[in-house]
């Protein structure tokens, strides 16, 4: 199952800040640091059952404002707590009235921030960026401790997984003050780094999301207008160029991708992608196939979790929300119907005709070394480094 991650952004990822919210790697649990003020206690919501709930789990002392935790998919929770320097790890569960607590070590490190669930659903990792290069450690599911599985040259912002047995790592990465491109690590290969995105030599080219079952790669990047980023789509392994389409560059909006339809084997261009829209007048909720061309804007639920939301694999879009009256809800939404677009959100673009602008000339893809396809990077340019 594909989910989402609605989590802070740091580390020069150039993403807005997020709620905080975490599902699972199979959609069963999520999440999240809860409470306000200097009363912040971690939550886990259980997700797949016939109605959602959410259990506390609280330890005899409030969680600091920048406590990160994340769900494995056993229904513990891992906390990461940073002070002084060093993030200690725990994991966290439920224990008759109380909460269980099972310490696994800590890094010491200036910054860190947890990836995305791994797709196993047991492991974890947290990228730690220092001056001139960037740690990948993982921090539970391995042996004693947390373990630096990877150092890679430059400094590393987003995480974002590009396959099913957790081996190969997408992140942003820039070098020597040079511009953003993302890189494949393979961690199984001592952190062996792989161009992925080069779509101009000067350009910013961040990946934000990947869909493993259909290939489907969502981007960011100043290549077609320099100095304005835009939102394009691309296939993990294709020689066809990046596309941007006009539908996706709202005037006065921020447009992020959270969530990819699972299950769509093989066809890119039909898997539907959720997406946040935050504007003046707040965060709503868009969905957009490549094949459709269009963005289909919709209202969220009152107090929607914003950035954060799981596929169905038949086409139902989960949003988690949370209000005074409903602590724990989860909000289903057919998108065989027709979708509202919000009070003052922009009116539902036109078909866009072409499939949006290209990157540039296409061209054939070219590796460094024979690797997998899903390894190949998108345009025929390679990165140095």
């Amino acid at each position: 199952m594909t989910v989402c991650v609605a989590e802070a952004a740091s580390m020069d990822s150039g993403a807005r800040r997020g709620t905080g919210f975490t599902v699972a790697a199979d959609g069963a649990y999520a999440a999240r640091l809860a409470g306000a003020g200097g009363a912040l206690y971690p939550e886990r919501w259980t997700l797949d059952g016939p109605e959602p709930y959410a259990v506390r789990l609280p330890l005899d002392r409030p969680e600091a404002p920048g406590t990160q935790v994340l769900p494995l998919t056993d229904g513990r929770v891992l906390i990461a707590r940073g002070a002084g320097g060093r993030y200690a790890f725990s994991l966290l569960y439920p224990a008759g009235p109380g909460t269980g607590e099972l310490p696994l070590g800590s890094v010491a490190a200036p910054a860190l921030r947890l990836l995305p669930p791994a797709p196993d659903g047991t492991s974890a990792y947290a990228l730690s960026a220092g001056a001139r290069s960037t740690g990948i450690w993982r921090v539970a599911g391995g042996g004693a401790g947390p373990e630096h599985v990877a150092e890679v040259r430059g400094r590393c912002a987003g995480g974002v997984w590009l396959d099913r047995a957790g081996r190969l790592l997408a992140v942003d990465r820039a070098v020597d003050g040079g511009p953003v491109k993302a890189v494949a690590v393979d961690l199984e290969r001592g952190g062996e780094v792989t161009p992925l995105l080069q779509l101009t030599d000067d350009s910013n080219d961040r990946l934000l999301l990947a869909d493993p079952d259909s290939g489907l790669l969502l981007i960011r990047s100043d290549a077609p207008s320099p100095g304005h980023e835009r939102l394009g789509w691309g296939v993990l392994g294709s020689a066809r160029p990046v596309r941007f389409p006009e539908c996706l560059r709202l005037a006065d909006a921020a447009v992020t991708p959270f969530a990819a339809q699972p299950g769509q084997v093989l066809m890119p261009e039909a898997c539907a992608v959720a997406l946040r829209i935050d504007a003046a007048a707040g965060s709503w909720v868009g969905v957009w196939r490549p094949s459709g061309r269009r963005l289909d804007q919709l209202a969220p639920p009152p107090g929607w979790l914003a950035g954060a939301g799981v596929w169905t694999p038949g086409g139902a879009l989960r949003l988690p929300y949370a209000t005074r009256t409903v602590p724990c809800g989860l909000a289903r939404i057919e998108m065989s119907a027709q979708p509202p677009v919000p009070p003052g959100g922009t009116p539902r673009p036109p078909v866009e005709p072409a499939g949006g602008e290209p990157s540039g000339r296409p061209a054939s893809p070219a590796v460094c070394r024979p690797v997998p396809l899903q390894q190949a990077p998108l345009t025929g340019r390679t990165a140095h480094g």
